[in-house]
């Protein structure tokens, strides 16, 4: 018998949603939209996270160790080892980055008769013949990577440096992995790579296998007693997983905007199950008539849901496996530009991405069908059969809903102010903020609409009154479309004052901070984990060409710590050098007195919220001379590094490190010498491809960076906004179908098709207008949770907040303009429907 019933109930659902081809496909189409945004971020974060892990892997081997210094490990160090202590398990490294054809290669330079031990593959060749690697800087690459045969020259470019080699060989891994692990690897003879990177005598590392027993750990202490100063034995997973670490808040928050998608789509399945409920309420009632159990009911009403959820998953998935192949590449930019080089030659379909992110569409869509089917099935059977119940329903439970709102707001404030340097509680708040809003949306629906009946009544008269009092009559439904599209018009409205303000703050950021005219850099210097410098010896050399006033330089190097990397800078200050800091908190004057005498540093903002630092701290740095501590002088703003920069004075650098080179020189002019005559000079007495920019062109180039950065997140909003296009589409089409008997009244009453063509354009227009004042006040509460919270807490930066008064004025039009082409399409199908047709449904 129950089987029976739930064969009918079955039937009648299928039957419902094959009436409703258009309805039905666009609830699919909205919720495949909200899964393939979520699975496509997935696929590109686990896509780059792989190709990481797969290069690190590479490079790392089977090193279970690595000795390490800030800068450079002295050759004596491996000999050291090797000879005098007689560890065998050991293998000299050399690693850095060249470029060829427009494309990043990472160097490797090993030893080929220590190193097979590690990284077999490196002598995977073809013959089997270690004598590759001797002759003219001979290297070995993977087979793909340049189309190159053995015997061929190379032409690379080292820290802007021509540089030639041979390919002696090609490196032929054994699986798929390999190759794509590979694919932008060159491995040289470890003399050939400290040529190529004007090493010397250096190392990158040493890599060691010791083992975890008794032994090994005996051997670690006795390693780490021999060590000389500066010099460090770490475990190789350590150094791997704090650079990993990196982007952990970068992928954080591309999750974050992913699931805002999916969060929208919700609102629109709970919309669309809602309807299918209220349009069948006849059925419904019918079929408790007939025998039909409340469970059975809720379980029809699940189906339906299950249904659409799972065909909208896997729709969802195509459509994310085909954005994920764009959006790899910004996410891979970004790494690039901001943390490491990376390569993501391809994206990696991971099962259990795939399964998660179909597992989130189903779940969604059962969880937002809930309270529909819940609805359905509680109701007694008279109840049932009343149409308007629900709209009386509704009414009783606005001041509820009202309080709750006000609860659920007080409890995001609560949350956020609590959560301490919690990012998950940031999210968790942003969240009950989102839901504040929704809770508050039938009761703004209400006030609004009903100060519009007035407003329209003058210029509309009698069909603007219907027009603003039927979004009212409606308001389960209206609500719901209304905060669906107003979440996501705030979303875009939050996420681009985030953005906006950002800028806004790096251009401000630029203008004090860029103070000479003419920057001359080394290439690869600014480049993530780059080390190209210039020889010290240019600078008296500079100071005496005609037209420059002033020369001021920098050494930047990356150090590891055990919590991650952070950035060093060795300055020689300008004239204006002081000019060029802006602090959290005290004077200027004093702090830049501070940091000008003794041992003391200045320390980035994210630096500071990362360690926990205040003036007058103490901060531990590895040196080459040991581990030392130096005073705090002051906390400055910086946007150039989220992993946090030290700034010491270069006359304390030399005393601690013995890195040698410039990364950059700062050239001050002469008010009437012409900058462009006086680059042309430094780059004929350089003699090398240096990268000389002006102060303008510097600042340009950085905004560039800024804005590739951000290209992903200007993506995640239009695919929101789209996520709720289709939303307020699905929903006025729906409203529209159960308002088909009233239409055909109003048409049987005299209205005549045009009049009715306004009726719903300007009942549309209505939502689309309270959509849009809802979406500027929660778009700006969405930004400043954004720019002081949840930046904050993921990159320690305190940025200005600045609102555009056209961007409002453009998603109040944005709202607007989305329900108002939204209703077109039900307006014009009305013209069709038969108005005794219409009549003889009810």
């Amino acid at each position: 018998m129950m089987g029976a019933r739930f064969a009918i109930t079955s039937r009648a659902s299928m039957r419902y949603l094959g009436r409703h081809p258009w309805l039905t496909g666009l609830s699919v189409l909205g919720i495949a939209l909200g899964v393939a945004v979520v699975v496509s971020i997935d696929l590109a974060n686990t896509s780059a996270q792989r190709a990481f892990e797969l290069s690190a892997s590479r490079v790392v081997g089977a090193a279970t160790h690595q000795v390490v210094a800030p800068e450079r490990v002295d050759g004596s160090v491996y000999r050291m080892l090797r000879i005098e202590m007689g560890i065998r398990a050991a293998a000299p490294v050399v690693e850095g980055y060249a470029v060829h054809g427009g494309r990043t290669y990472q160097v490797l330079g090993i030893d080929p008769f220590a190193d097979g031990a590690f990284r077999p593959y490196a002598t995977n060749l073809p013959v089997q013949d270690l004598g590759i690697f001797v002759g003219p800087d001979p290297v070995v690459l993977a087979a793909p990577a340049l189309g190159a045969e053995p015997g061929d020259t190379l032409h690379l470019s080292v820290a802007g440096s021509p540089q030639v080699v041979t390919l002696g060989g090609l490196l032929v891994p054994d699986d798929e992995s390999g190759r794509e692990a590979a694919g932008n690897l060159i491995v040289a003879d470890v003399g050939t790579a400290q040529r190529l990177f004007g090493m010397g005598d250096a190392l990158s590392r040493i890599d060691l296998v010791i083992e975890t027993d008794r032994a090994g750990a005996s051997a670690t202490a006795r390693i780490e007693a021999a060590l000389p100063e500066g010099v460090r034995l770490v475990r190789s997973s350590e150094r791997t997983e704090a650079v990993n670490q990196m982007t952990d808040a970068f992928e954080l928050n591309l999750h974050a905007l992913s699931l805002l998608a999916l969060v929208v789509a919700m609102f629109l399945i709970y919309n669309t199950i809602t309807f299918s409920v209220v349009q069948r309420r006849a059925l419904l009632g019918r079929l408790r008539a007939i025998g039909v159990t409340r469970r059975g009911i809720f379980l029809q009403v699940l189906f339906e849901a299950a249904l659409m959820g799972t065909a909208g998953a896997v729709v969802g998935l195509a459509l994310g496996a085909v954005l994920a192949q764009g959006l790899v590449r910004l996410v891979t930019q970004t790494i690039n530009d901001l943390y490491y080089v990376l390569e993501v030659r391809s994206v990696v379909l991971d099962p259990l991405v795939i399964g998660k992110a179909a597992l989130l569409g189903v779940v969604a869509t059962a969880l937002a069908a809930v309270p529909a089917a819940y609805e359905a099935s509680s109701s007694s059977v008279h109840v049932v059969l009343q149409r308007s119940e629900e709209e009386r329903r509704m009414r009783r439970v606005l001041p509820a809903l009202t309080w709750a709102a006000v609860a659920v707001a007080v409890a995001a404030v609560v949350v956020l102010l609590s959560s301490g340097a919690s990012l998950f509680l940031s999210y968790v708040g942003l969240s009950l903020v989102l839901l504040a809003f929704a809770l508050i949306t039938p009761a703004a629906t209400c006030w609004i609409a009903r100060g519009a009946r007035q407003m329209l009544g003058r210029p509309f008269g009698l069909v603007g009154r219907m027009a603003a009092q039927g979004v009212v009559h409606h308001l389960s439904r209206t609500s719901v479309a209304i905060a669906a599209l107003s979440i996501a018009v705030a979303a875009a409205v939050g996420v681009g004052v985030m953005v906006g303000s950002f800028r806004d703050t790096v251009t401000d950021w630029l203008d004090y901070t860029l103070q000479a005219d003419l920057y001359v850099q080394a290439p690869g210097s600014g480049f993530p984990l780059g080390r190209g410098v210039v020889d010290a010896n240019l600078v008296p050399l500079l100071e005496d060409v005609p037209g420059i006033r002033h020369v001021s330089s920098i050494r930047r190097m990356s150090l590891a710590l055990e919590d991650g990397t952070m950035r060093l800078a060795a300055i020689d200050p300008g004239p204006d050098a002081a000019y060029t800091y802006r602090y959290t908190r005290g004077e200027p004057e004093a702090i830049w007195d501070r940091f000008t005498i003794g041992r003391s540093v200045l320390v980035s903002e994210p630096l500071a919220y990362r360690k926990g630092l205040a003036p007058g701290d103490s901060l531990e740095l590895p040196t080459d001379r040991g581990p030392r501590s130096f005073l705090v002088a002051g906390v400055f703003f910086d946007y150039a590094s989220d992993q946090g920069t030290a700034v010491m004075l270069r006359s304390v650098f030399t005393r601690h490190f013995d890195a040698e080179g410039l990364s950059g020189v700062s050239l001050y002019l002469e008010p009437d010498a012409s900058p462009e005559s006086v680059a042309d000079q430094v780059r004929a007495l350089i003699g090398q491809d240096v990268i000389v920019r002006s102060n303008r062109a510097l600042r340009e180039a950085s905004i560039e960076v800024f804005d590739r950065t951000f290209a992903i997140t200007s993506v995640l909003r239009v695919l929101a906004l789209l996520v709720a296009g289709v939303g307020i589409v699905s929903a006025l089409m729906a409203l529209q179908i159960e308002r088909a008997t009233e239409f055909a009244i109003l048409r049987a009453e005299g209205m005549t098709p045009g009049v009715l063509r306004k009726y719903v354009t300007l009942q549309t227009g209505i939502m689309g207008a309270i959509a849009g004042m809802l979406a500027v006040p929660l778009g700006l509460v969405l930004a400043y949770v954004l720019v002081f919270v949840i930046n904050k807490r993921s990159f320690g930066w305190t940025l200005q907040f600045t609102v555009p008064a056209d961007a409002l004025l453009q998603a109040f039009g944005l709202a607007l303009a989305a329900a108002i082409v939204a209703g077109i399409y039900p307006a014009l199908t009305l013209e069709r429907k038969n108005t005794a047709d219409a009549l003889r449904e009810e």
